[in-house]
Parts: structure tokens; sequence; C-alpha cells
């Protein structure tokens, strides 16, 4: 066929609401199906994005839409990455190649983006909670329409889905929780839980007899649409309801499993579902990154993926980009607890975002991936160190504010020895404000005994993770998203001093006091600075706690202008920490300080470099802010 003729005919470029999707015949839906996944990775393989979990869930999503009528009811994608097919076929199409771009589409579901997006998602297992209480506000006001929760299997690791859970089975509130199984969440699942929706795809019946489940039915008043629907569900009727399951027995009743990408089946599953009075759980196995072979046989490596080849799948990457942070730490902790048996590796479910794949690879036993539960991981990291082990607790900086309470008590009230690597600390770009990670200089630093170190560039990473491990008490390393600086890093590790920074440049005028990322950034716009006749020194701060106040109150009396640069929040972050310093030493009038950072409002997604020009934390800004400090403007 004539490919412009094709693309004329495209059913895609008709649909501009769900109201376009209901109309058409199953022939069509169908057709709708196969373009939409050839649309994804047509915009994905230049945008980049989270592939694999959208192929695995276009039948599902049009079957959503196709029996419920958003936005009136309100449809709850867990995390958001998969909810991509819903943002297509609700009036987002043509700007859907703007998707994670500058002032384009969120990656996530956004209540500011659109009417349909019922709730703001971007962490996991958070979606139940959120149809409870709006189930709730619906009946206290009297109202009437459908909540629908869509969560995968990898978000039901997170104990905030079982609380949840618990809490609707009580409320007994008539909520659809859409359970996506796809034995997936960024990698492989993990847990008893994994295990569990496993036996219940395969497992035999559960002691019910068929023709009691039929004639239970036959005497119900939507006994006769269920009956009907479950003719679709994998297996036979022996799957319709399992008392035994813990869906049951938290007061749910249990509906599947139902083949996800079979559409006429998924229609009568989920209208079925609208009739139950009370909260019901929809079991749908899909397979991740379905129609697409690459995605299929590597789903871990397109769940969230860059720029790609659709042909072959392969990673669009520029040559000769610098070893990542993520890789160097995870290559440097494998090397350590090569000589080192008391080493232990945790992560939340995520041992390939953060390195720790090469550590599970060479120290197996010391491996432990405890599934989307940050809290857990923190507290059992805890257990770990009071029982004499060295754990290393591996957590995006985002990921790792769900456990704050956590870090607190179990952690730094019993200054036990665990090492927490933050990584994606920062700005994330195109993943936006769910997943920037800016806060945790601010909320670590205000906990007692807590150490906290960022690394200039990811030779110091090295040196810093050897400094975490010899330390006796709790630390925090945190390191940005993306490739180094490109220094060497073949060199032997290091300690280096708890609390002390490094000079980099001395100068005259001004002084630099940065951290992190930022330490870069200072040295260039002291380069451009001393152009244009200004002496900028440049300290590499290494800790935000303990700071070097010893050093810090000898350059407040000698340059009497500092700066302060972080990619963290200004507000309690480690510009905070040297207005405190200096005000308990009296120096705040002889010494003025402009402290840079994130200011008080969430940043957007799109390109790093753009975001750092808004917010004023790119190279130029500095450059010109710190001119007008030294001219006294």
């Amino acid at each position: 066929m004539d490919s412009k003729k094709e693309l004329t005919n495209r059913i895609l470029d008709t649909i501009n609401s769900p109201e376009d999707v209901k109309q058409l015949t199953m022939p069509q839906l169908l057709q709708l199906a196969e373009e939409i996944r050839q649309f994804l990775i047509e915009v994905i393989s230049r945008t980049g994005g989270h592939l694999a979990p959208n192929l695995g869930v276009v039948e599902l999503t049009l079957a959503l839409h196709r029996i419920f009528s958003t936005p009136q009811d309100k449809i709850i994608f867990d995390v958001g990455h998969q909810a991509y097919i819903h943002k297509i076929i609700t009036g987002r199409r043509e700007q859907f190649p703007t998707l994670r771009q500058y002032g384009g589409l969120s990656g996530f579901p956004k209540r500011t983006e659109s009417e349909h997006d019922a709730f703001g998602t971007g962490h996991s297992s958070t979606s139940i909670s959120a149809a409870v209480g709006m189930a709730a506000a619906r009946d206290l006001q009297g109202e009437n329409y459908n909540v629908v929760a869509v969560i995968g299997d990898g978000s039901m690791t997170g104990g905030m889905a079982y609380e949840a859970l618990n809490n609707a089975g009580m409320l007994h509130k008539k909520l659809i929780v859409v359970l996506n199984d796809n034995e997936m969440s960024i990698s492989k699942n993990v847990g008893a839980m994994s295990d569990y929706l496993y036996h219940l795809r395969t497992g035999e019946t559960y002691n019910k007899i068929k023709n009691d489940i039929e004639g239970w039915l036959k005497n119900m008043e939507f006994g006769t649409d269920v009956l009907k629907a479950i003719r679709r569900l994998k297996g036979s009727v022996k799957y319709l309801i399992v008392p035994q399951s813990i869906f049951e027995e938290l007061g749910f009743t249990y509906l599947g499993p139902v083949d996800g990408h079979d559409l006429p089946g998924l229609l009568e599953v989920l209208q079925a579902a609208t009739k139950v009075d009370g909260p019901v759980l929809v079991h749908v196995l899909t397979k991740k990154g379905k129609g697409y072979k690459p995605a299929e046989d590597c789903p871990n490596k397109f769940h969230g993926t860059g720029p790609f080849e659709i042909a072959t799948g392969k990673k669009i990457t520029k040559p000769g980009a610098p070893v990542t942070y993520t890789e160097v730490f995870g290559e440097t902790l494998s090397r350590l607890a090569d000589t080192d048996e008391k080493i232990v590796g945790i992560t939340a479910a995520m041992p390939d975002g953060t390195g720790l794949s090469v550590f599970a690879k060479d120290h197996p036993e010391r491996f432990f991936d405890v599934g989307i539960a940050e809290q857990h991981a923190v507290t059992a990291a805890a257990g770990m160190a009071a029982a004499g082990m060295k754990p290393v607790a591996a957590i995006y900086s985002t990921f790792m504010q769900r456990a704050y309470d956590s870090v607190l008590h179990d952690i730094c009230m019993q200054k036990l020895h665990v090492t927490m690597c933050l990584d994606r600390a920062g700005l994330v770009g195109d993943d936006g404000y769910t997943h920037h990670g800016v806060f945790d200089f601010a909320y670590l630093r205000s906990i007692p005994n807590m150490t906290i170190m960022a690394p200039k560039d990811e030779g110091e990473l090295r040196h810093m993770l050897k400094t975490a491990l010899d330390f006796d008490g709790p630390v925090s390393v945190r390191y940005p998203r993306g490739s180094g600086v490109g220094v060497d890093i073949s060199g032997p590790v290091e300690a280096l001093p708890i609390g002390k920074a490094e000079v980099l440049r001395e100068g005259r005028d001004v002084c630099f006091w940065a951290i992190g990322s930022m330490v870069q950034s200072a040295l260039e716009a002291a380069d451009i600075l001393a152009q244009q006749g200004v002496s900028a020194g440049v300290v590499n701060m290494r800790f935000a706690k303990p700071l070097d106040s010893e050093l810090l109150l000898v350059h407040a009396r000698r340059y009497g202008r500092l700066v302060t640069l972080e990619e963290g929040v200004l507000a309690g972050g480690v510009g905070s920490a040297v207005l405190e310093t200096l005000n308990g030493a009296g120096l705040l009038e002889q010494c003025r300080v402009l402290t840079l950072g994130i200011p008080d409002e969430f940043v957007p997604h799109g390109d790093k470099k753009l975001l750092l020009r808004d917010i004023q934390l790119d190279v130029p800004s500095i450059v010109s802010r710190t001119a007008d400090l030294v001219k006294g403007e």
C-alpha cells in the first residue's frame, strides 16, 4: 500500500477525544491498537521515553476509555509512565511529538495539562490510595461516577498499595482496581507477591465447583453480565471467585486473570466490574513491550529509553561520551566489596538504574532487591548495620524522599553505619518535577548525625564511596544523572578527610563555594569573570554536612563576598548552611553572600540546559549575578 494513502486512511488521525474511540467498530479498534503501537515507536525513538510499559497497555487503555467516560469518570494511572496512550486519545495526539521536550507534554499524568488527567503521578503505589479518596469524596458529595486505579504488579511491591487495599475493603466504596500484571516493574519483579500473582496466573481452581459458581451468579442481579464476561477470563469459571486470595480476604471482588491484549474480553470484564457494588479488582495479564521485538526481548532496557534506531532497537548515543556516575558507582562498589566481605548492596527494584547490577553479578549473596519499597530498604539496611554489616542503599534522590522517617528514626537516631547513595541528584531533565532530585540536601541536612557528600566529578565519587564505607555513621553521597566530566578514574581510591573542602582556585574579588555538579559551573564562571577583570576563587565544598567552617570563616574575612552554588533547593540547602555558620560567627555584616540554587518552585521537564537557564543557574547567569555582586549592585 502506498505510504501516503496509508497515512490518510489512518484511524488514529480521527481520534481527538475518548468519544471518538466509543464510535469505532471492533475491527476498527483492533486496527487503532496497531496504529498506536507504531505511533509510539516512531515518536519515542526520537524523544525517548517509557516505551515498553506503554506498548503493553494499548488494548487495556482503549478498553478503559471505551467503558468509562473521562473526565466524569476518574482513571488514575499508578506511576503514570504507562499513560501515553491515554494522552494520545484524550486530545493530545498532535502534541505527542513534544513528549518530555521543553515546553511540551509531560511524560506523566499532569492535572494542569488535561482535565482527563484525574491525578498527577510520578512515584509508584499511590493510585489505590488516591482512588479511595476520590470514591469517598464522591459519596460524601452525593455524586455518581466511576473511579478506576490502574496499577502494575511492580507497584504492588510497595507497601502503600496494601494500606490502600486494606482501607478500601473496610470502607466498601464502589471502586475498580485494574491490576496490570506483566511480571515486571523496571527490572524483573521480586518478592512473595510476585510469586503469589504467578500462582494466580497459573494455578488450579481454589476449591470452587463450577456449577456452584454459576448457580450463585444466576441469582445475583448482575450475575448474567458477569457470567458472560468470565468466559473471556483465562482458564475458565474457576478463576472468577478466588475465596482464598488476598484480594478477596481484603474485601474485593476478584475478576481474572484476563488476557490484556484481548479487546473483546477486556470490554466484557470491565463492563461487568462496573456492576459490582463495592471494590473490585480486575487482574489483567499483559506483555511489556508488546508489538516491538527489541522491547519484548529486553523490556527493562526499553522501560525508560533515550532515542533509538527503530530497525535494531540500538540506542543513539554520543560517541566517546564519558562513563556515567551510575556506572562508576556500581563498578567501584563491586571492587571495594571484593576485599571487604561486610559490604552489602541494596536497591528498591532498580538494579540497572542504580548501577547495582554489576554488584549483583559479582556478589549475588550480598545483593538485595527489596521491590519498590524504599522505606523497607532503608530500615532493612539499618538492621544490617546494627548486626555488623556495611549496607549501601542505592536509591534515586527523589525516591529516598519516601523513606525520610526511616532515615531519621532507624538510621540517624541510632547512629548506624549505613551509606545512602542518591543517584539522579539535581535536575534530571525530561522526567520533570516528579523526578528532579533537588530536595535531599535540605531534607537530610536537618537530621543530627548525618554526613553529606557530593563529588565534583566521577573520580571524586570513587573516593567518596571509599570514605563513606570507612566512616562509622550515617552517610549520604549524592551524584547527578548522566555522564561524568571525563576525568581519569584508573587510579587507586582513597578516603577523604571528613568535613574538609578543597580549594581549586585562589582569587581576590569573590569566591565561589560550590558543591557537587556545580563545581564545574563555578570553574567555567571563574574563567569568564577573569576575562572581565574579576578574580574569582573556587572551592569544592565536598561536604554539605559538616561544613569546613574553619576555611569558610577565613574566606569570609578575606574575600568579603561569597557565592554559594548548589543543584538543590535554596530553602534549607547548602547556601542556608553557609549563612547559618557566618551568622553564628557574626560575619554577615562584613561578608556579602549570594546563594544560588533551585528557587521555591517545582521545576518543569525539559532539556537540563534550558531549565538551568530559566532558574538562572546556568553559567551565563552565574557570571552576571556574580559580577553584580562584585560591583555592589
